[in-house]
């Protein structure tokens, strides 16, 4: 078992009879699924909103029944993966693209814990690039403030010749800003921009951590959410 699996499959066993279930994306939160299908399957009742049409997709493979926002409130539980954390839990997410639906789940959740490998264990946030979604009208005079707000190289993601189109019809730029040396400052700075919708700096949302390792082993790290 790999890092990213025990992580997720840990995860997995937090969630209990009757709770209804923000299921993330990406490769370690798949695990998550995975096991959540198994648990379905021999008998666990949960209900669940996916954050991706991907991770709804496995979902609905692994029988576990989905609802839709306009039918609940709250939820008990998130678990996401993450592409960066450091020790207070401050995460960089949104290298799948899914960032928006992802930030909406976690902060609509009772509970976000994250998975992760140990190799997205960082002492400071910002080596991996920050992904902000933006609207697609005008998308060039975002970047255009962007880039002149920000001394740092500012991309368009691609996929080949074609830009990367959000599950919410929107674009993606990566922003490599290196070490964020105040991580709260520069989200609230990027939400004040017109035409951004939001970016992949996760603050103050996570409660805890299972970072699991390619041993097996795994480690949890708490939050100072309560």
């Amino acid at each position: 078992m790999n890092g990213k699996q025990a992580a997720g499959y840990l995860a997995a066993e937090w969630v209990k009879d009757g709770m209804t279930v923000g299921l993330g994306t990406g490769s370690t939160a798949y695990f998550t699924i995975e096991k959540l299908g198994e648990r379905v399957a021999e008998g666990l009742k949960i209900t669940a909103i996916a954050t991706s049409e991907a991770s709804e997709e496995l979902a609905l493979k692994y029988n576990i029944p989905l609802l839709k926002a306009s039918e609940v409130d709250k939820l008990d539980i998130a678990i996401d993966g993450a592409d960066e954390l450091d020790s207070q839990l401050n995460l960089i997410k949104g290298g799948g693209a899914a960032l928006l639906r992802e930030k909406l789940v976690a902060l609509h959740s009772d509970q976000f814990i994250v998975v992760a490998d140990g190799s997205k264990v960082v002492d400071q946030l910002g080596a991996f690039k920050l992904p902000i979604e933006v609207v697609p009208f005008c998308y060039e005079w975002t970047l255009h403030t962007l880039r002149e707000s920000y001394p740092v190289p500012f991309e368009v993601r691609m996929k080949g010749q074609d830009i990367v189109v959000t599950d919410n019809g929107n674009y993606i730029i990566d922003a490599s800003f290196g070490r964020i040396e105040s991580p709260q400052q520069l989200a609230d700075e990027l939400k004040m921009i017109t035409g951004v919708v939001d970016h992949g700096l996760f603050i103050g949302i996570a409660a805890k951590a299972v970072v699991g390792y390619e041993d097996g082993r795994t480690e949890i790290i708490e939050g100072n959410l309560k």
